[in-house]
């Protein structure tokens, strides 16, 4: 029973690019938590922009960059993999200095910062699993995939607790942590483009050897995969409005509770998934986060009808439940997707992926915000409900077992 939960340290930095790639992981994860949360203080506070304008741009870059998703799924399925990860890190690097160079009180360099933000935010997780699936297969794929997550959130939190730091130095502040977050992309950038992984397209391969298998639809999965990235938001928003505005709450509570969430992702992403993957098909270990999931917004819900006194310790515990959930998640949505897919397609069938992921990020802020003012039950009652349906979707959509001519598929999602 021993060797289920062992990790290689080692082994697991192969699997998921080598040493250089990790490297490239941790300054670009780096670099982003410095500027992420702070982008839109950046735009109020440098730029002198209203608020609603500066949100505006943004969730415009971030739905605009979307739009690059399919020309990125085809670039990746003509066997690029480091150079997409290269580009989507120079993207941004670029909307960066966009937004060192616009003006105060212009709008629109700002709002093309943030679209080229946005594309390279959108491009690279596709990209990165795309190169994780080429050097790494089976189940090794999807604990490289995990621990690739835990690094990046692990660089995530440093960077944005160094910002936090930083902010004591008001707009210059802000405009060096920009230049720095600029310069670490580049040198992100230029590392993972140093790996040099392709992969053959499928078109360069010999007919006897080239899978023509169609692109899996994945309608099911998709679909329930834009309720599910709900979950992510559920610390960074669900919480500090219902902390704050609904219990009274100090804002130390969704601070604590959004820290805890890090830590957690950062130390059992790997071993979770590495556990499940010997107990569970992806396929139902996706089921089973959204159970969790909506287990979880249960606990809020019944959390809400305590004692003031006792309703926010109880959602930080439930909270607990819900990140436990998102691990889950994270650790058998990707994996799934790259097993699905034929691999003349990988690239198309993730940008397809991160399509549904990205529209879920979206539109959840709206969502959860539109639900919070009519009570409890709407938003966790709602959000319950929908998440329960996803996950009966997830565990009864039908994989494709054969290939034409009767062949069974190479690698098949449930194992």
């Amino acid at each position: 029973m021993a060797t289920i939960t062992r990790i290689q340290p080692r082994a697991l930095v192969r699997a998921s690019g080598g040493p250089r790639y990790a490297v490239a992981l941790a300054v670009d994860a780096l670099g982003t938590g410095l500027l992420r949360p702070f982008l839109l203080l950046y735009g109020v506070t440098v730029l002198r922009l209203s608020a609603p304008v500066t949100g505006t741009a943004m969730t415009a870059g971030i739905v605009t960059g979307l739009v690059c998703m399919p020309g990125v799924g085809r670039w990746l399925d003509r066997g690029a993999r480091s150079t997409v990860v290269a580009a989507s890190m120079l993207v941004r690097a670029l909307g960066v200095a966009l937004l060192l160079a616009t003006p105060a009180g212009h709008v629109w360099p700002f709002a093309m910062a943030a679209l080229f933000l946005g594309i390279g935010n959108q491009a690279w997780p596709a990209a990165h699993a795309a190169l994780v699936a080429t050097v790494a297969h089976g189940r090794e794929r999807d604990t490289a995939l995990a621990g690739a997550r835990a690094l990046r959130n692990a660089g995530l939190g440093a960077g944005a607790l160094l910002a936090t730091v930083c902010l004591a130095g008001g707009t210059t502040a802000l405009r060096a942590l920009a230049a720095v977050t600029a310069l670490a992309y580049l040198a992100a950038a230029a590392l993972a483009w140093s790996v040099h992984v392709h992969a053959r397209p499928a078109e360069a391969a010999p007919a006897e050897d080239r899978d023509d298998e169609p692109a899996p639809r994945m309608r099911a999965l998709l679909a329930a995969n834009v309720i599910y990235v709900f979950c992510l938001n559920v610390p960074e928003i669900a919480l500090p409005l219902v902390l704050v505005t609904q219990f009274h709450a100090s804002p130390v509570w969704p601070a604590a509770i959004f820290v805890a969430n890090t830590v957690l992702v950062v130390t059992l992403q790997v071993p979770v998934t590495a556990l499940l993957s010997h107990r569970l098909s992806r396929r139902t270990a996706l089921a089973l986060a959204g159970v969790v999931i909506a287990a979880s917004y249960l606990g809020f819900l019944a959390a809400g009808s305590l004692e003031h006194g006792w309703a926010t310790p109880a959602v930080a515990a439930v909270s607990v439940v819900c990140t436990i959930g998102e691990i889950i998640y994270a650790g058998s949505a990707t994996a799934l997707v790259a097993a699905l897919a034929p691999a003349h397609v990988l690239g198309r069938a993730l940008a397809r992926f991160q399509l549904s992921t990205g529209f879920g990020l979206a539109v959840s802020p709206a969502v959860i915000t539109a639900l919070a003012p009519h009570g409890p039950a709407a938003l966790w009652g709602g959000l319950t409900a929908a998440t329960l349906i996803s996950a009966s979707a997830v565990a009864t959509e039908t994989d494709r077992g054969t290939r034409p001519g009767g062949r069974r598929r190479r690698a098949r999602a449930g194992s």
